[in-house]
């Protein structure tokens, strides 16, 4: 453990217990400020190999926010986007797998661009609800999917399905801490066996953030309960487009 902690400068640890943070904070329910964790993760251990770092950390917190939320869950909701972000996660397994970091770094950026734009959509179209059709539920399940597997994405789009849902604050984080509890438990013996992402090492990573991990998460607690429904509705969709830009800009 001690050569571990000496194994990155002290500049790299703070990035990485911010990520921790920020990761607590999300799953307590400010949803959109994930997506900094990923920039912060990626700057210190590449884009591919932050991506075993994070997974346990996400289900830890998961786990966290299932414990506090669950009673808020909308299983209909839960049940449409389940099955196709299972098919997009085992897209991403699939295509991520032989990518080199180079490329797998392109694809996230992509990915931030699509982003950019359906938060500008959400933003600008101002009518009660986005499309709530079929098409529309399987195409946002299967981009979470997909991008949760490559790169702990899945929060923005997650989020815009949620928000044209006109979910209430506690329903929108319960459902979310349900969904994403399932799909992370699922995503990771792809992790395990196929990318071999996370490791003995990686998970020492994760101990030492513990830490911070929690603060987020109780400090998110309580910074949500003092958000009203309308102003939370604001908040994700500021957050995420924050968020998004910030990763397209690093």
């Amino acid at each position: 453990m001690q050569l571990l902690i000496h194994s990155y400068p002290l500049a790299h640890w703070i990035l990485l217990l911010l990520a921790a943070f920020f990761i607590g904070l999300s799953k307590a329910g400010l949803k959109g400020v994930d997506m900094l964790n990923v920039t912060l993760m990626a700057i210190v251990l590449g884009g591919k190999a932050s991506t075993g770092v994070v997974l346990p950390l996400l289900c830890l917190a998961d786990i966290m926010a299932v414990k506090y939320y669950h009673r808020h869950a909308q299983w209909h909701h839960f049940w449409k986007l389940i099955p196709w972000m299972a098919v997009g996660i085992l897209i991403g397994v699939y295509v991520g797998g032989d990518m080199n970091e180079q490329l797998f770094k392109k694809v996230m950026a992509i990915i931030i661009v699509v982003t950019i734009f359906l938060m500008l959509y959400l933003e600008m179209r101002n009518k009660t609800v986005m499309p709530s059709n079929k098409g529309f539920v399987i195409s946002m399940g299967l981009i979470s999917g997909f991008t949760t597997m490559i790169g702990n994405l899945a929060g923005a789009f997650a989020n815009i399905y949620f928000l044209a849902m006109r979910m209430p604050k506690e329903r929108f984080i319960g459902t979310a801490a349900w969904v994403f509890l399932v799909i992370n438990l699922f995503k990771l013996p792809f992790q395990v066996i196929f990318w071999k992402n996370i490791t003995l090492a990686s998970l020492q990573i994760d101990l030492l953030l513990l830490p911070a991990l929690i603060g987020g998460f109780v400090l998110g607690v309580k910074l949500v309960k003092q958000i009203k429904d309308d102003s939370y509705r604001k908040l994700v969709i500021a957050l995420t487009f924050i968020g998004a830009l910030f990763i397209f800009l690093k």
